[in-house]
C-alpha cells in the first residue's frame, strides 16, 4: 500500500515504518550520548537547525526552531545562525560544534573538514566531538527523509491571548 503526499511523493517514514522506527531509536540514543557528553539541549538544537539550513529542510527547520526556543535559545541567535562566523553571539564551543556539523554535512570538502576538526580538538572533548558528529549525522538522515517525502510545514496555530 502506497502512502503518498498530495504532491505524489511517498512519505518514506510512513511507507517503511520499521526503518523509520530504527532511525528514531538512533536519534534517541544520540540524544542520550549528547547529554552524557555534556552537550546541552540548546547546542544540540543549534546543530540540528544549522544542518537543516544547509539541507534546506523546511519541515525540520520549523520543528527544531520551535524546540530550540522552548529550550531557551533566543530569537536573535536563531536569526543570525546562517552567519554564525560573522557574529560574537556564539562561544568557542558552539563555533567548534557548528563548524564540525557543517563539515559532517558536506564531507567532500576535505579542507573544511580538517579545519573544523582541528578547531574542535582545541575546545571539545573526544566525547563531545563524537556526540556533535552523531547529532549531525542523525539530523542529516532526518533531513533526507523529510526533503524526499516533501513533508509539509503547516501554519502555526495562534494561541489565544490571556
Amino acid at each position: 500500500m502506497a502512502v503518498a503526499t498530495t504532491g505524489g511523493r511517498v512519505y518514506v517514514d510512513k511507507q517503511s515504518p520499521r526503518a523509520y522506527k530504527a532511525l528514531v531509536a538512533t536519534a534517541e540514543a544520540v540524544r542520550e550520548v549528547a547529554a552524557e557528553a555534556g552537550l546541552d539541549r540548546p547546542l544540540v538544537e543549534l546543530i540540528n537547525i544549522r544542518v537543516s539550513q544547509l539541507n534546506a529542510c523546511a519541515f525540520c527547520l520549523d520543528l527544531h526552531t520551535r524546540t530550540a526556543l522552548r529550550a531557551g535559545e533566543t530569537t536573535q541567535r536563531l536569526a543570525v545562525l546562517p552567519a554564525w562566523r560573522d557574529t560574537a553571539l556564539f562561544g568557542s564551543r558552539e563555533r567548534a560544534a557548528l563548524a564540525l556539523a557543517e563539515a559532517t554535512t558536506h564531507p567532500a570538502d576535505a579542507g573544511a573538514q580538517e579545519s573544523a576538526y582541528a578547531a574542535a580538538r582545541t575546545v571539545l572533548s573526544d566525547d563531545e566531538i563524537s556526540a556533535v558528529i552523531w547529532v549531525a549525522i542523525t539530523m542529516n538522515a532526518f533531513n533526507r527523509v523529510s526533503v524526499m517525502s516533501k513533508h509539509p510545514v503547516r501554519p502555526a496555530v495562534p494561541t489565544p491571548s490571556a
